[in-house]
């Protein structure tokens, strides 16, 4: 009775294309943040697409070995193979507790280390001729050049994320102590924190704001991107085409 219990227990099951798809979903949902959505929902993908594209027994420690193997053949950076080893671990994980996988499955797979990252990977900055060059190739008298100068600017100036800056509102750059500041300023994760405004951005910022009518209280609004194509004849031949 014992051994045919044992047998049973050591059973594994291979998760089929749908199962991973909605276990695929509820690790989505359960992601607070915007930017680690979007990395998770492509390291799952290609996991999935790589997992489903020949048979296999069972989705174990073996399996997900083999996967980051593959990634290390690509050549991918150390810091790339974590993120996608961890939203496969994510994967499992939820796969677990909807009985999909077993306990001692998720326990193997969760044995599999990531790459060791050597160092610090700083980015390639630009200097500051460099960023000066770049904000100076703006017509001033464009009214899209104005836009991507107030993006530029947020960018260089403050460091804003890509998504800080489409969602940042007109009303969160505030005026404190004799600075000009974006105040409480929801970032990756849901970290708040405050950003100093360095007057040239302010300046570009308010050349931008005062060029397009405010249809909302964000600062690059879909409504105030695309108030450009609303624009009369005359406006078009004064900003140019």
């Amino acid at each position: 009775m014992k051994r045919s219990n044992q047998k049973k227990s050591r059973r594994t099951y291979r998760p089929t294309l749908p199962e991973l798809d909605q276990t695929k979903r509820s690790v989505l949902n359960s992601l607070a943040s915007l930017q680690s959505r979007r990395s998770y929902q492509h390291a799952m993908e290609e996991f999935i697409d790589w997992y489903c594209s020949e048979p296999r027994l069972a989705l174990n420690r073996g399996v997900v070995l083999r996967y980051r193997m593959q990634l290390e053949a690509q050549q991918l950076a150390p810091a790339t193979i974590n993120v996608r080893l961890a939203a496969v671990r994510r994967l499992v994980y939820e796969a677990a507790d909807t009985g999909l996988l077993s306990s001692e499955l998720v326990a193997g797979i969760r044995r599999v280390k990531g790459i060791p990252q050597l160092g610090r990977r700083v980015g390639n900055w630009l200097t500051a001729s460099e960023g000066e060059k770049l904000l100076s190739g703006f017509d001033p008298l464009s009214l899209r050049a104005k836009r991507d100068a107030a993006i530029i600017s947020l960018l260089l100036g403050c460091g804003l994320r890509r998504s800080e800056v489409v969602g940042l509102r007109i009303d969160a750059i505030q005026r404190r102590e004799d600075h000009w500041a974006i105040v409480d300023l929801v970032g990756k994760g849901g970290r708040v924190r405050t950003v100093p405004v360095p007057a040239w951005v302010k300046t570009a910022v308010d050349r931008w704001a005062e060029s397009v009518p405010v249809l909302s209280r964000k600062l690059l609004d879909r409504y105030v991107r695309t108030a450009w194509f609303g624009a009369t004849a005359s406006h078009k031949t004064l900003f140019g085409t």
